[in-house]
């Protein structure tokens, strides 16, 4: 049966329009994303399949080109937009965090560093810069690779934390295995970051591990 055959309320724009973006499941805003379907499929079974062969919309979002477009339904101009559509979704939540802005929350904070860091392959070291107010001064990926005693200069982001005059920092990382438990080489580079930072009367307020989720160092009494 055509969505447009469906009662107003079970369809997706419609469902939308009334109910909110929240409110529909990511099939249904998948399918909204694809305008129609293909022979015998309706965009929302479309997008059903789609979930169901990437294994979820993260990994769907995450699928290379050629992976992408040999899918039913999909090709090179879907591809784009998607990625247009990713890429707008990540600077809404930059702009939560723009420089001047005092951090609001620890969510928003976190819902930033998770849009930056966690669908890297590969490990990626980073630091959120604020000033004595806690406004935001920048965000710099500073390391990639294994993060460990070898690969994070304590002297680098020392000398990045002069250079903004930075007060205060949160260190981030993620886990492309999508595991955000902190690890032993995790546990021995923040301390000593901390201390490192602390010479020069630079506060580290927060660790925080990218994965599936995301843990927080400072509310588990590490720092």
């Amino acid at each position: 049966m055509p969505i447009t055959d469906w009662p107003a309320d079970e369809r997706p724009r419609e469902k939308l329009l009334k109910r909110g973006a929240a409110a529909l499941s990511d099939a249904e805003l998948l399918a909204i994303f694809l305008r129609t379907g293909v022979a015998g499929r309706t965009a929302v079974d479309l997008a059903r399949d789609l979930l169901s062969r990437f294994g979820g919309l993260r990994p769907l979002l995450q699928a290379d080109p050629d992976a992408f477009c040999t899918a039913r339904g999909l090709g090179v101009a879907k591809y784009t937009q998607l990625q247009a559509v990713v890429e707008m979704a990540r600077r809404h939540l930059s702009e939560t965090l723009t420089r001047g802005d005092a951090l609001g929350s620890p969510d928003d904070t976190r819902r930033y560093l998770s849009a930056r860091l966690r669908d890297y392959p590969f490990e990626v070291f980073a630091c959120l810069f604020l000033d004595n107010r806690h406004r935001v001064i920048a965000f710099e990926e500073l390391f990639r690779g294994t993060i460990d005693g070898a690969s994070v200069h304590p002297r680098e982001v020392v000398r990045r934390a002069l250079t903004h005059n930075a007060a205060a920092v949160i260190l981030a990382h993620n886990h492309p295995s999508g595991v955000a438990e902190p690890s032993r080489s995790d546990e021995a580079v923040t301390w000593r970051l901390r201390d490192a930072l602390a010479l020069i009367d630079v506060r580290v307020l927060d660790h925080v591990v990218v994965g599936e989720e995301l843990v927080s160092f400072a509310e588990r009494g590490l720092l």
